[in-house]
């Protein structure tokens, strides 16, 4: 990239990361605490985005690519456990779910921001699929369970990152020990989420 695309594409990734942070922290706040947090004019904030919306989507976008590519990635693992976990913990580093938690019925999603939903969800049902063909997942785990999995991890937050990261860490091998299939589990009490359960916050005002 010339010069004045690298500078344009720094920003952009000031600007990105300054509204992941406080909107994580208040879905409600106002685009100008964006531009605030990011050092830059409100007026620079609205060449790259037409308005706050515009700005959810791109982070809410950009977050499902990513685990879209986490997916593909651990599918291209031989070990089908070792592809779930390592997909697990590389998307719970990445801190993708956090944006579904907190963000989830704030704006519109896009039709493209739909394609890449269902591509997400097809690749990590493979991903599931495969543990339990190999028999390393437990048989009565679902995809729907995974998906609450990477959300009770997202919840888990300290003012300290680095911590966060640590404890989030710690959460998911407690948790990826309950996922392995053993003789000896406790039954799971009750049916498995169902598709209505986890999308009801999607439904926009």
């Amino acid at each position: 990239m010339s010069g004045r695309k690298q500078q344009a594409a720094r920003n952009d990734a000031v600007i990105l990361d300054a509204a992941r942070e406080v909107f994580l922290a208040d879905p409600k706040a106002p685009i100008a605490a964006v531009a605030e947090r990011a050092g830059v004019g409100i007026s620079a904030l609205y060449r790259r985005y037409s308005g706050k919306e515009e700005l959810l989507r791109r982070l809410c976008h950009d977050g499902l690519l990513l685990f879209t590519a986490q997916a593909q990635a651990a599918l291209a693992e031989p070990d089908p456990w070792r592809g779930l976990t390592g997909f697990l913990r590389a998307v719970v580093d990445a801190d993708v779910h956090s944006l579904t938690v907190h963000l989830a019925g704030t704006f519109t999603p896009t039709p493209e921001m739909g394609a890449t939903a269902r591509q997400a969800g097809e690749l990590a049902a493979r991903l599931v699929q495969r543990a339990l063909d190999d028999g390393s997942l437990r048989p009565d785990a679902v995809l729907a369970d995974v998906t609450l999995l990477l959300e009770s991890c997202a919840a888990v937050r300290v003012p300290d990152p680095a911590r966060t990261r640590e404890l989030r860490a710690r959460h998911l091998a407690l948790l990826l020990d309950g996922l392995a299939a053993d003789r000896d589990r406790t039954d799971l009490p009750g049916p498995p989420p169902t598709p209505a359960e986890l999308n009801w916050r999607w439904r926009t005002p």
